[in-house]
């Protein structure tokens, strides 16, 4: 058995957490027997596939039965306890019944998104060590078995690969068609439980590092992020949620994988985002939530507006990645005729902020929420001193949610003895204890909800022959929040134009969405007296820039 991934954990704050009834100790895995037991007919999840065009549905006995299956002949396979799974899947069944299983047994989940390609896998893979990993047929008309099995070379861990929708020996659908010995399965699965601080999530992070951090969650922060979640918003078992956000996001995970089968009620899943089609599924399948980035908001209250009665049975729309615009608050409230929730949050924390259904216009229009049950905020100077309400500083955060740790980085663990977390972004915390996020200290770019990791693509940037010097910096865009613009200046006599730029990117292996979406060539770089690039110049000039299009990125 390979040894524990050891959380970082102050004793003296997991003993407050627990006294004051924060951290449960319990596994959902609880909630999903219950549910199996109580309500074995009640729809679990609803699946929808674009890449077989068919809808799936299973009730809480069938996802019972396919977890266990699932879990035990990944046993068998020789998976062990504190063992990494790696998963790269869209918003299918399998993903939520993959996450299960893996509890079941002691294994470490490692979800990853479906965009990432051979450079960011072959790093997040041979970080974690992971020993088998999971891959669909094809998604979005990518095949990926062929770029998972040109890894195997590079990964001495990664013993196995599995493929969705696959055949023969590596096909997935083998673990869950093989019928079990339930006593055995029940002996094992008590064998195998993980206790309630132990490692069981580790998902990738982009910041400022230059390389994706590995966070780690354990079951205790990852109930504590969704119960007082559930509770601030009423949700219960007659709710059903609809989740397009990638799974593979801790929004998709907590609030998608995980909290419909603690509360009972009925997960309906979208692999690929088309605001229609969600409008299909919220009127045929009852959906009273959702959640998403701000796109999301954006493209659904389009759509409503031409189809408003399609929406009557959604409730709540919680939208978190990045600022909303107010003005897209306000359209969304009257076209979706549902409570619009802003909320911020983290990979490391989940949702700590959101305001709540019933807050006034200027709450709800104009800040980023309160504090959930369980977690404190505070902003503070330079020097780490409280600043007062209303004045713009770091935020930091503490509480129930916060991860465990980097997973082999413990120095980036930027968490003080008393538990405060430094976030890297700036806000201002009203007299009532709303926060509104202002800026970012850290120097990455949200495009749509997805964390672009400036450094390591700028990096990539440097290895092209024809680059002197690169920066990459946010420049606004009124439907994904921000674009990637990459600022380069080149070595004398060389040229560079976009067309070029992006081709050599996709041959890095570099994930589209990660692409810069504008080029400018500049004489020189801005810079400080001691040589440093001075992004804030750029963003500035990025501002006044037309938005990216055929024509408008340009050398």
């Amino acid at each position: 058995m390979p040894p524990a991934i050891t959380p970082t954990l102050h004793p003296a704050q997991a003993a407050r957490l627990r006294a004051a009834g924060h951290w449960p100790d319990r596994l959902v895995l609880e909630r999903l027997d219950r549910w199996a037991e109580e309500t074995p007919d009640r729809l679990a999840i609803v699946g929808n596939s674009s890449l077989t065009g068919q809808r799936s549905a299973l009730t809480y006995a069938e996802l019972a039965r396919r977890v266990d299956r699932i879990a035990f002949n990944l046993a068998r396979r020789g998976i062990e306890r504190n063992d990494v799974v790696s998963y790269q899947s869209p918003n299918w069944w399998e993903f939520v019944a993959l996450h299960f299983a893996l509890l079941r047994i002691g294994a470490i989940s490692n979800p990853m998104m479906p965009i990432f390609r051979a450079h960011e896998l072959r790093f997040m893979l041979g970080l974690a060590e992971s020993k088998l990993f999971i891959v669909p047929r094809a998604f979005r008309g990518f095949d990926y078995p062929p770029m998972a099995a040109a890894l195997r070379p590079d990964l001495p861990a990664l013993k196995q690969i599995l493929v969705v929708d696959g055949a023969g020996a590596e096909a997935f659908e083998s673990l869950w068609r093989t019928e079990v010995d339930p006593a055995a399965a029940r002996a094992l699965f008590a064998a195998r439980r993980p206790a309630s601080d132990e490692v069981v999530q580790i998902l990738y992070t982009s910041g400022t590092t230059g390389e994706p951090k590995g966070v780690l969650h354990t079951p205790n922060t990852l109930l504590a992020a969704l119960l007082p979640y559930a509770e601030r918003f009423g949700l219960g078992q007659r709710d059903v949620v609809l989740m397009a956000s990638p799974l593979a996001h801790q929004t998709g995970f907590l609030y998608g994988l995980m909290m419909p089968t603690w509360l009972g009620a009925t997960l309906v899943l979208q692999d690929v985002w088309d605001p229609q089609r969600a409008l299909d599924l919220i009127q045929a399948e009852g959906v009273t939530f959702t959640m998403g980035a701000t796109p999301f908001l954006a493209d659904l209250a389009t759509a409503a507006e031409t189809r408003p009665t399609d929406a009557a049975s959604l409730r709540t729309f919680l939208s978190a990645g990045a600022p909303i615009p107010r003005a897209l608050v306000r359209r969304a409230s009257e076209a979706l005729g549902a409570n619009i929730i802003s909320a911020w949050g983290m990979t490391e924390n989940g949702a700590v902020t959101t305001t709540k259904p019933g807050d006034p216009p200027e709450k709800t229009f104009e800040t980023d929420g309160c504090p959930i049950r369980g977690m404190e905020v505070r902003v503070v100077d330079a020097e780490g001193m409280l600043l007062p309400p209303g004045a713009e500083g770091r935020l930091q955060t503490r509480g129930a949610t916060n991860f465990v740790g980097y997973l082999k980085r413990p120095e980036w663990y930027a968490m003080d003895a008393d538990g405060w977390f430094e976030t890297g972004d700036l806000a201002r915390i009203d007299a009532d204890g709303y926060v509104r996020i202002t800026g970012r200290l850290k120097d990455v770019i949200i495009r749509g909800g997805e964390n672009i990791p400036v450094v390591e693509i700028e990096g990539l940037l440097y290895r092209h022959p024809a680059v002197r010097e690169a920066a990459v910096v946010a420049m606004p865009d009124p439907r994904l929040g921000e674009r990637a613009c990459a600022f380069l200046t080149l070595r004398e006599g060389a040229g560079l134009g976009f067309t070029e730029l992006t081709r050599f990117l996709e041959a890095q292996g570099l994930a589209r969405s990660y692409w810069p979406e504008r080029l400018e060539v500049l004489p020189e770089l801005p810079k400080t007296p001691s040589g440093k690039i001075q992004k804030n110049e750029l963003r500035s000039l990025a501002r006044t820039l037309p938005p990216p299009g055929a024509d408008a990125a340009r050398s």
